[in-house]
């Protein structure tokens, strides 16, 4: 009889080893060993977050094209954004709180497009609203060329910059701090914080390339959305006859 005890008692082991191991699958992926969060990831979510930051910022630079979305709140006002951008220009359309308009860069030539309504200053009277009014009518829903010169250029220009819009999103104040994961779109992601997020904040893809997926900008600024990276479309300058060059300084708008 002693000398099945050992054998009993190897067996009573196992047995209690199994019962272990099974109550803790509830909280384990496998018995002793945890799931690992990076797994299939590319791995970014382990380093530090101005490292993260840095990848982040050289995967969007290098990247062909990305389409943004959302919304930006500045001194200037609140506009809705919709745009698809490359390193040569970009196309879509600005909403403010009165007015909604399309904007067209291929290289340095900039058009914008609006509805008459755009042109047309209310109550303005006289001579002044008679040229309001034929102004309107000739450049109503048409790609109407902005002047390099005009005093609206530059601002609208940078509605169609992908390096100018990328740079001033992804500005985070503040020490750079990792926030939590998340999943934005279907991708697991990482948030890089300016501060406790005060600062600002972004989520990089955890999934192929490090790409901002995700922007929230510091002091209520608004959030923009990021997708469609490195996917091309075409970029042209409208056919001659959907197109006005207005020539010298443009009208200004009632938006």
């Amino acid at each position: 009889m002693t000398s099945f005890a050992p054998a009993v008692r190897n067996h009573r082991r196992t047995a209690l080893a199994l019962v272990l191991c099974g109550g803790l699958t509830v909280v384990l992926a496998a018995c002793g060993t945890e799931e690992d969060p990076d797994k299939g990831t590319n791995g970014v979510a382990k380093l530090s977050a101005a490292e993260i930051d840095k990848k982040a910022r050289a995967a969007a630079d290098a990247a062909s094209a990305v389409r943004l979305s959302g919304t930006l709140v500045s001194k200037g006002g609140t506009y809705r954004l919709d745009m698809k951008l490359t390193a040569k220009g970009g196309m879509g359309s600005v909403t403010s709180k009165k007015q909604s308009f399309a904007l067209l860069r291929v290289e340095d030539e900039l058009f914008l497009k609006a509805p008459a309504e755009f042109w047309t200053h209310e109550g303005s009277g006289g001579e002044s609203e008679t040229a309001d009014a034929a102004a309107a009518d000739k450049l109503g829903g048409k790609y109407v060329k902005v002047p390099e010169g005009d005093p609206s250029y530059r601002q609208l220009r940078g509605f169609t910059d992908k390096k100018v819009l990328l740079d001033g999103l992804l500005a985070l104040h503040g020490t750079l701090n990792k926030g939590g994961r998340d999943t934005v779109a279907g991708q697991r992601t990482i948030q890089i914080l300016g501060g406790k997020g005060e600062g600002g904040a972004f989520d990089v893809s955890l999934e192929k390339e490090p790409y901002p997926v995700r922007v929230a900008r510091g002091g209520g600024g608004g959030t923009v959305s990021l997708a469609d990276w490195g996917q091309a479309f075409p970029l042209e300058a409208p056919e001659e006859d959907d197109t006005v060059d207005y020539g010298g300084q443009l009208p200004k708008s009632s938006g």
